[in-house]
């Protein structure tokens, strides 16, 4: 299937609608990797006050209840952030646990990231997690990413789930929402 439509090679999942991020915690949904290799986890934001830093929080399950919940450690985020104008970023910076970006702290222990500067800037962050990043061994294929209450102030976000590499390439990919 190389020549497959989008759908045929991705499977897309709404992890949290578009919300105002100061009003509550953000939860996302729990999707499954068992038919796929990967999934990009990718955070869109609006721009926000100062000081109300987003902070992602990636969690693994052995299914989409949230069983067994644990953090997941994460060493590599890629963003494209502006203050004015986020149509006119073109690339993506990579940023690592090795080589962390401006501003950037990783917490692979908590399984979470941050920017300092990421509150008053536009940004679409994403983060592409393998399926062997799990904890395999005892039975965790499943993740999730929250996004805490940013504080006071309103700062619009969403988050979507976009697994590929699916174990069956077929017209109607297998769902990711159900174990």
């Amino acid at each position: 299937m190389k020549n497959a439509h989008f759908v045929e090679k991705n499977q897309v999942v709404l992890g949290f609608k578009p919300v105002a991020m100061n009003t509550a915690a953000n939860n996302g949904d729990y999707v499954s990797l068992k038919g796929y290799a990967r999934c990009a986890v990718i955070f869109i934001k609006a721009v926000g006050t100062a000081g109300d830093d987003p902070t992602l929080s990636f969690k693994q399950a052995t299914d989409v209840s949230g069983t067994g919940v644990k953090a997941l450690g994460v060493t590599r985020i890629d963003k494209k952030q502006a203050a004015t104008d986020l149509t006119a970023v073109g690339t993506f910076t990579k940023s690592t646990t090795d080589s962390p970006a401006t501003n950037d702290t990783f917490n692979t222990t908590n399984g979470t990231w941050t920017n300092s500067d990421l509150a008053e800037q536009a940004a679409i962050v994403v983060a592409d997690i393998k399926a062997e990043d799990l904890d395999i061994a005892n039975g965790f294929d499943c993740i999730t990413c929250n996004v805490g209450d940013v504080g006071t102030n309103a700062q619009l976000g969403t988050l979507i789930f976009v697994l590929h590499e699916p174990r069956n390439m077929k017209e109607t990919l297998d769902s990711a929402i159900v174990d």
